[in-house]
């Protein structure tokens, strides 16, 4: 396999395949390394490399340009410049002097003990077997049961130059071996060949948990109690969708953040069983674990059966006394140095019979935050069961978190897109201006619920706008009162709650007053008028609950103001809508909840009211081309110019956006210019 490969494709391959399988490492963690030789473009003479993982990027999908690139002389040079421990960080500035060419990806931490270990191919991984080794009280003794003298206990160390000297100095010693376990950390393995490389990497993970598994004991998290078991599925789901909008209101205290849910059998069991309480309050030990989580989850201590406005208040009282416990821990360990606190609310919220809650600045961030905390899970059940679950110092979790260097590494993150952290609930958005809005939406940052009652229709749009961290499809009649109900209950689940919702859904049917039956009527009030009551009261609810304000917007019509013939059931409809506006903003506003309108005009192209007749009725009224139509509209502006979905999908973002927060009650007309819909 490696001799048919260049080094860079050799170990772009293995990591694929190791971080392909989240029981080898998580999400972004770990770090992997080829030595090889190269041409240098100056002098054209070989020069042996370092092709290691960057900074930040995830294994599962390294690419090349995930790689940092440096010069391997130089790397190994620096040992004769290395200042000691107290000073260790200062070598992470010269890993830039040690760059050939651009150098690729930035240089993780990690570097050194990639560069100082004697061997070609290098992997240093966070499997969940190895950690609850590296967090077992007697973790030495056990890995020299489990291995023998093939992996070497390393007692924990931060990562950093010094530890990547101790490595290597191990490596030396002990020539038989193939890794390490470090202490509450990871594992780190090597070969002389990529393949032999993988291979020692999935032994030593292979032999841990095979180890966890014979040695360890049947019920590691304890008993289950009684009244922590989980509630019937769909009792649990129900009670997640009621707390979602309040535990994500209390998590973005400091910043607005998107929620996660999963109720995993996993997580169930540990919440079910009488240790939890103890272990949660330990927290995590991998510096990864913990950099997504938090040092420890915030637990309701409640059985799931209590009444909902009790559980609320404990949650309240909870969240409370957890920002002063973070708070604490932070003046506990901080230094003169220590970058500012960055935020007390919690990460993972723990409750019993229901499942997990976690919290990110985005969907991605929130969903690995909770994958995080399950690997979390799995190694205390795997240190409880052969022995007792120790994770590093709480001083030592605060070395990493308020680190120098993971402070420059969130410097080194992209700026946020306007509508990070927003969530977005769009109806009727399967098609024309509904689909247009959804994408501007989630190319603004908005997580988006793809809303629609054509199911094929709404999956296709949120396939469009990518994997569900994005957004998600939900099938949906908005005249329905109970459909509208579990449609926001699924955006809440799926994103934690939903703070700008657009009332898009529509249809028209263009009759004169004495062809209009009440079939028209009712269908364009039930639909436009009904629904986007429906949809208003029931998302108010939750942005009420989650006390983060909001924004309802929605896309009215110039028919709301402008008396035209045959158009007597939609202009009513419509009007209605435009009242709604009104009447919400002056209702919500002390909620910190924006209600606005737009009202467009002749849009024709990718509309589906217009294609589902619509345009023909309209046409065939003033006399044009059906195909002409858009033309005919553009000529009777005062701008002359046709309006197009993405019109009035870039009102509404700029109605959603900070820009105009001090705006509510406003209709934005997108029409080109109608003097006759001119508001007064």
């Amino acid at each position: 396999m490696g001799g048919l490969m260049s080094p860079v494709d050799d170990l772009i391959a293995r990591s694929r395949r190791l971080g392909a399988d989240r029981r080898n490492t998580n999400y972004a963690g770990g770090n992997t390394s080829a030595k090889g030789e190269a041409i240098d473009p100056v002098t054209g003479e070989k020069v042996r490399l370092l092709w290691v993982k960057g900074s930040g990027g995830d294994l599962g999908t390294l690419t090349e340009a995930g790689l940092a690139v440096l010069r391997l002389d130089r790397l190994q040079a620096l040992v004769d410049v290395y200042p000691g421990e107290e000073r260790e960080d200062e070598m992470v500035e010269l890993f830039d002097y040690c760059r050939h060419g651009l150098g690729g990806a930035a240089p993780s931490i990690d570097t050194a003990m990639h560069a100082l270990v004697d061997a070609e191919h290098v992997d240093h991984l966070h499997p969940d077997s190895g950690i609850a080794l590296a967090t077992a009280a007697d973790g030495e003794a056990l890995t020299r049961e489990c291995f023998g003298d093939r992996v070497v206990w390393v007692p924990w160390r931060r990562p950093g130059f010094q530890l990547g000297l101790d490595i290597a100095a191990i490596r030396r010693a002990h020539p038989q071996a193939i890794g390490v376990i470090l202490g509450g950390h990871g594992i780190t393995a090597w070969g002389d060949t990529s393949e032999e490389c993988e291979r020692h990497s999935l032994e030593i993970i292979r032999t841990a948990q095979a180890f966890l598994d014979e040695r360890g004991r049947a019920e590691p998290f304890g008993p289950v109690v009684p009244a922590l078991q989980p509630l019937p599925p769909h009792e649990r789901r129900a009670r997640a969708a009621a707390l979602a909008p309040v535990l994500r209101g209390l998590a973005s205290t400091d910043r607005p953040q998107v929620g996660h849910f999963t109720d995993a059998e996993a997580v169930l069991d540990f919440l079910a069983r009488a240790e939890h309480p103890r272990l949660a309050a330990l927290g995590t030990s991998c510096p990864d674990h913990f950099l997504r989580t938090k040092i420890r989850p915030m637990l309701l201590d409640l059985p799931p059966t209590v009444p909902l406005d009790e559980t609320v208040a404990r949650l309240k009282d909870l969240h409370a006394a957890y920002r002063e416990d973070y708070a604490a821990y932070y003046r506990r360990h901080a230094t003169p140095d220590s970058p500012p606190m960055r935020g007390a609310d919690p990460a993972i919220v723990l409750v019993p019979g229901v499942g997990m809650f976690s919290f990110g600045r985005d969907k991605q961030t929130a969903r690995v935050a909770a994958e995080f905390y399950l690997n979390a899970i799995n190694v205390m059940r795997g240190a409880e069961a052969v022995s007792r679950y120790t994770p590093i110092p709480e001083s030592e979790k605060f070395r990493i978190e308020y680190w120098a260097l993971e402070e420059a590494k969130l410097a080194r993150m992209p700026k946020p897109r306007p509508l990070t952290s927003r969530v977005a609930f769009v109806t009727g958005a399967g098609s024309g201006i509904g689909r247009a809005i959804a994408t501007r939406l989630a190319a603004e940052g908005a997580c988006v619920a793809v809303v629609d009652r054509d199911a094929d229709a709404a999956a296709k749009v949120a396939a469009e706008l990518g994997t569900t961290d994005t957004a998600i499809a939900v099938t949906a009649d908005v005249t329905d009162e109970e459909q509208v109900r579990a449609a926001l209950q699924a955006a809440t689940l799926a994103f934690g709650g939903v703070d700008l919702v657009v009332n898009n859904a529509g249809l028209s049917v263009s009759k004169p007053l004495l062809d209009t039956t009440l079939a028209d009527w009712d269908l364009q009030h039930r639909v436009m008028a009904r629904g986007s009551f429906l949809v208003a009261r029931e998302a108010a609810r939750i942005m009420i609950e989650q006390g983060m304000g909001g924004d309802i917007i929605y896309v009215v019509s110039k028919n709301a103001v402008f008396a035209g013939p045959n158009n007597v059931a939609y202009g009513a409809a419509k009007a209605d809508q435009a009242h709604q506006v009104r009447l919400l903003a002056a209702e919500l506003g002390e909620h910190g909840i924006r209600v606005n309108g737009v009202n467009p005009d002749g849009v024709v192209r990718g509309s589906g009211i217009f294609a589902s007749g619509w345009g023909a009725q309209r046409a065939a009224l003033y006399g044009v081309p059906e195909e002409r139509l858009g033309e005919y509209y553009a000529q009777r502006t005062l701008l002359k110019r046709e309006v197009l979905p993405e019109h009035v999908a870039n009102a509404v973002f700029v109605l959603a956006s900070s820009d105009l927060s001090h705006t509510t009650g406003l209709h934005v007309p997108v029409d080109a210019g109608v003097p006759a819909a001119f508001l007064r």
